[in-house]
């Protein structure tokens, strides 16, 4: 009987350990971060782009609203997923061509979204988004504005005239929705300085650019942080509007050579972009040793969204002297692998749910849909840089949260005053 039991165990053990061996080298298998950053951007954006390419996104979106969301139009589902979405990977789209895999996905994606823009203004598509129907419109319209922004040669110069010119006849008419007090002036300043670049000075209004800009100024606080109207919340408005549009606001009209205001647009620019900076050293500190941050503030749905401005100054090549290519990829990639291989944050679909790790409806505001939480895309910035760029190829860092807690020297902190000075030019 032992004699049995022995060979039986014998013949188990040759079996399990050639899969054992199989399992642990499939375990072993690592992927780059470029390519992990990239399976996620696809995986976000293919649902969206491939039926909207084809008019069927309103079509066959699964859908999902907050429990307390108000009694606007609906539809807006559409326009937030679209706008947002392109916000994000708009960078990582205005790439050239190669023969990667990387390569052959991001060139499908470019052409979906090509096909999708058309779609999104003509008014005999089924995809025609609900432009003008609500004051929502302006958020997101903003947000379609900043992708075009974000790659004007690889997504708004090919486009048809007729396209071009439905898109400047939308923006225009979203005038007639006066913005909150809030960072909504962002919104509306992101639209017009966008016209001024794209069609010219005499089609901008140049009112929903300087009053902005003026309050954008009056509602610093200090150290990178804005106020979200006259008065300070402690929310993650500064990264998911202020620094992002407040810089563009400003280049665009850079861009559109508008030199006839009151306003040394390039000074101000300087500044803000210092301003960003810091921020980005806050946000970087922020990231745990585990990946996570802190959720605070409303909106927290809209997940990475809360790190853009870091995103940004990676993409743009402006991180401060503080921070390192090599610290700021992986402390992002940890982020990102916290929030995306733990918890199941897409429908059976392949849509975003509403949530911040995973399905979490009671984390909505009462503006909250699906759409909005595509807004998380923002942080996929970086990939705008070029896979042989050193914020790909450099090797992986400690970021400041895993120096400081694995009692390894770290930088301090300290307040950063604005060292660049504005007055009007008359």
């Amino acid at each position: 009987m032992r004699k049995i039991l022995n060979s039986t165990l014998v013949i188990m053990l040759a079996v399990m350990l050639p899969l054992s061996a199989a399992a642990k080298k499939k375990q072993e298998k690592v992927i780059s971060d470029r390519e992990y950053w990239c399976q996620q951007a696809y995986k976000m954006a293919q649902p969206v782009l491939e039926n909207m390419a084809k008019g069927e996104l309103q079509k066959n979106m699964k859908t999902e609203f907050s429990p307390s969301f108000d009694n606007r139009n609906r539809k807006v589902v559409y326009m937030e997923t679209f706008g947002r979405l392109m916000a994000g990977i708009a960078p990582w789209l205005a790439l050239p061509d190669d023969d990667t895999a990387e390569g052959k996905q991001r060139k499908q994606l470019r052409e979906w979204a090509l096909a999708s823009y058309k779609h999104s203004v003509d008014p005999e598509s089924p995809d025609y988004l609900c432009w003008g129907v609500s004051g929502q419109n302006l958020v997101d319209a903003a947000y379609i504005a900043e992708s075009f922004i974000r790659a004007y040669d690889a997504l708004w110069v090919p486009l048809d005239n007729v396209t071009k010119e439905r898109y400047i006849k939308e923006f225009k008419m979203l005038r007639k929705y006066e913005p909150p007090y809030t960072n909504w002036f962002l919104f509306s300043s992101t639209i017009e300085s966008f016209i001024a670049k794209a069609a010219g000075l005499k089609e901008y209004d140049d009112f929903r650019v300087m009053m902005p800009i003026r309050k954008t100024e009056e509602w610093y606080v200090g150290d990178g942080w804005y106020a979200d109207g006259p008065v300070f919340a402690f929310d993650y408005y500064s990264s998911y509007v202020f620094h992002a549009m407040y810089l563009e606001t400003l280049q665009n009209m850079i861009d559109a050579k508008q030199n006839g205001t009151r306003l040394e647009y390039k000074k101000y620019y300087d500044r803000a972009l210092k301003r960003a900076q810091k921020f980005a050293i806050i946000l970087e500190r922020f990231i745990s040793p585990e990946g996570t941050f802190p959720v605070i503030g409303r909106s927290t749905p809209y997940r990475l969204a809360a790190l853009q401005p870091l995103a940004l100054m990676a993409w743009y090549q402006k991180l401060p002297k503080e921070l390192s290519n090599g610290q700021v990829r992986a402390a992002l990639t940890k982020s990102m692998h916290r929030m995306f291989d733990i918890q199941n944050n897409y429908n059976d679909a392949g849509y975003l749910t509403i949530g911040f790790c995973g399905h979490q409806p009671e984390a909505a505001d009462w503006y909250t849909n699906n759409g909005s939480l595509y807004m998380t895309s923002l942080s996929f910035m970086p990939l705008g840089l070029p896979a042989d760029h050193d914020f790909w190829t450099c090797e992986a860092q400690p970021w400041t949260q895993v120096k400081a807690w694995g009692g390894q020297p770290f930088p301090k902190d300290h307040r950063w005053a604005d060292d660049i000075q504005t007055k009007d030019k008359w």
